[in-house]
């Protein structure tokens, strides 16, 4: 079994590898395991120059590794080797794999059924997004992952969690993009400047925004949440910046407002884009340096030594020019479409709440009431793996209560007539066959070419929110990532 002291190797990424050190390469990753539950989000890299390898249970004939699929844990700046499969249910020679072209080609050589969407085949060749089950055994991901995890810059492996275990701050992920993000937030954390973060609806921004602040130097001092949508126009004032004794009306209270209650502290205003752009006026005075402002009533100036994060879904560009300019640092939180790796971290961390909040209900679906590990079935990881998000976790969370609620037995799964089962993904046009990728899960739209994004991108005047409209992409984070992917700069 693959635990915290069973490294048979430890690689470390300042190890010299020219030229393929930051390089992306087709990976298989482990989503679901009957027996090694423990082990999922361990993954295999593949290259072209290999050949083909075996993937199976347990060491191969004569203990020689060559040639054999090995599985690892990854993160910045470390590989860590874990030992090999032991699901029972598996042949020794299982599966022999191999990349060719812009994926994996994939063979049954052993016992254990393969299926893929639901079929039973014995060979066919796996794109980044696809999902491919060893029957009652393993589910696993076809995805991107670079060779090596570039170290962290500002954060510390020192304060990390257990491997696909929530960190300090609630956060939950091992892929490439949540570990850019926790380096992100140590960072920004460090640098004591108003900040706007941009992030889809549901992908956690108020989770980062309280990790920004507990990071920081204004730990000790007050954090101030609220959403800035549901302050009444007439009282944005009031709100923001308090009020004096007896004003507007007699025998009202004094209040300190937003702004005055953060003094030392993090006031985080979600869906600032949202205030129509007058109101969005009010805040640049005190956003200058100082932090003056006066309160509603109040003739004399007052300071506030607060640090502004601003949250919206939006486009910077919606917000007024000036504001935009006060909140200096950026903070991109990535959505579901972007770290689809840690959708079976996330189901296991919001069933262990679910558990939590409501025993009674997820009492079935228990392992034992000693370990309090929910039971889950493959199918219900599969469909998550390739469901579309709109609310992101948010809605992930919704799918599972879903799930649950039309579960019968002991373990959870989903159920194809299930409330929200969403779209089957088409079949692969390809002569072989596939679990469809990354195109069916974006509305079974084809990704866009380096030279499509560049022309769109020119003839709306690089406004990216048009520009992904134009394309048929989902949101504009997904155009963001296609930008980062062929480098075209924003």
């Amino acid at each position: 079994m693959a635990d915290e002291t069973s490294t048979l190797e430890l690689e470390r990424s300042n190890v010299s590898v020219p030229g393929r050190r930051d390089e992306e390469t087709h990976a298989l990753m482990i989503a679901w395991s009957a027996a090694e539950p423990e082990r999922v989000g361990e993954v295999a890299l593949f290259d072209l120059d290999e050949g083909a390898r075996i993937l199976g249970r347990g060491e191969p004939p004569g203990g020689l590794s060559g040639g054999r699929v090995t599985f690892h844990r990854q993160r910045p700046g470390v590989l860590e080797r874990t030992e090999p499969l032991g699901s029972p249910g598996l042949s020794r020679e299982q599966l022999r794999v191999r990349l060719e072209g812009s994926g994996l080609r994939i063979e049954r050589v052993g016992k254990c059924p393969m299926e893929l969407r639901g079929e039973r085949v014995d060979r066919c060749i796996l794109e980044p997004g696809d999902t491919l089950l060893l029957r009652g055994q393993l589910l696993l991901l076809c995805t991107r992952r670079p060779r090596r995890l570039e170290p962290l810059r500002s954060a510390s492996l020192a304060d990390a969690p257990a491997f696909g275990a929530p960190d300090v701050h609630g956060i939950v992920g091992e892929s490439p993009a949540v570990w850019r993000l926790r380096d992100q937030l140590s960072w920004i954390a460090k640098a004591d400047e108003h900040t706007l973060v941009l992030g889809g609806s549901g992908s956690g921004k108020e989770l980062c925004a309280r990790a920004v602040h507990a990071l920081s130097a204004r730990a000790r001092g007050p954090f101030i949440a609220r959403n800035a949508a549901t302050i009444p126009q007439g009282l944005v004032d009031a709100e923001l910046f308090g009020n004096v004794k007896g004003y507007p009306n007699p025998g009202m209270p004094e209040r300190p407002g937003l702004i005055g209650a953060a003094d030392g502290g993090t006031l985080f205003l979600d869906e600032i884009g949202e205030l129509p752009q007058g109101l969005q006026a009010n805040l640049l005075r005190v956003l200058d340096e100082g932090g003056e402002y006066h309160c509603l009533g109040g003739s004399a100036a007052k300071r506030s030594r607060f640090r502004l994060l601003g949250a919206t879904n939006r486009d910077p560009t919606a917000l007024k020019h000036d504001l935009a300019a006060r909140l200096v640092l950026r903070l991109d939180v990535p959505g579901l479409d972007q770290r689809r790796d840690d959708i079976p971290f996330l189901t296991r961390y919001l069933l262990r709440r679910a558990a939590e909040k409501s025993p009674e209900a997820m009492r079935p679906f228990l392992d034992s009431q000693i370990t309090g590990e929910p039971r889950v079935k493959a199918s219900l990881i599969e469909h998550l793996l390739r469901a579309s998000y709109t609310t992101n976790i948010r809605e992930l969370g919704a799918l599972l209560w879903r799930a649950m609620s039309a579960s019968n037995g002991d373990s959870i799964g989903w159920i194809s007539s299930s409330p929200a089962a969403g779209p089957t993904p088409p079949p692969s046009s390809s002569g072989e066959p596939s679990a469809g990728g990354e195109a069916a899960m974006r509305d079974e739209a084809r990704e866009p070419s380096e030279g499509e994004i560049r022309a769109c991108l020119a003839e709306h005047h690089g406004n990216v929110v048009r520009t992904a409209q134009a394309l048929g992409l989902s949101s504009r984070y997904v155009l963001y990532r296609l930008m980062r992917k062929h480098g075209i700069e924003g």
